[in-house]
């Protein structure tokens, strides 16, 4: 039988169809670093602290800054991809995808601790592009339309 979408790791991946979406954009105030808005949005009024998405976004910000930062290992590890010309790349991740895993982990985290118990959903941005962060509110259904 087909998977119907009912398991928490697809949930986690791809949104039902059934849910209003609320998209949180990526701030470019300092750049194209990979940085979305604080702003807390007016449709999550009611269904979640301020302090636990502003907990979230931050730390998502802060992963983002840790993904993207340069450092002597990451140089190191590209001197050694050149050198090996990019071969080195099928036995390990990159700095990048590391992190870039530890912030799907984290979502998921987010999302059985925090967000799922309230009826709501994070989509990873990676599963968008990294151009925006999308929050499913799984208890509204979307309206239906009537032929």
């Amino acid at each position: 039988m087909a998977n119907q979408g009912n398991n928490i790791d697809d949930m986690g991946r791809i949104p039902p169809p059934n849910c209003t979406k609320i998209f949180i954009s990526r701030d470019f105030s300092e750049g194209t670093t990979v940085k979305f808005l604080t702003k807390f949005p007016t449709e999550l009024e009611g269904k979640i602290d301020k302090k636990d998405f502003d907990a979230t976004m931050n730390r998502l910000n802060e992963l983002y800054t840790e993904a993207e930062s340069l450092s002597s290992k990451s140089y190191c590890e590209s001197c050694f991809a050149c050198l090996s010309a990019y071969l080195v790349y099928m036995c390990m991740d990159t700095h990048y995808e590391k992190v870039l895993k530890k912030i799907g982990r984290f979502l998921q985290d987010q999302n059985d601790n925090v967000y799922l118990p309230r009826g709501l959903m994070l989509i990873d941005p990676i599963e968008r592009g990294l151009r925006c962060l999308e929050i499913c509110i799984l208890t509204e259904t979307s309206p239906s339309i009537t032929r």
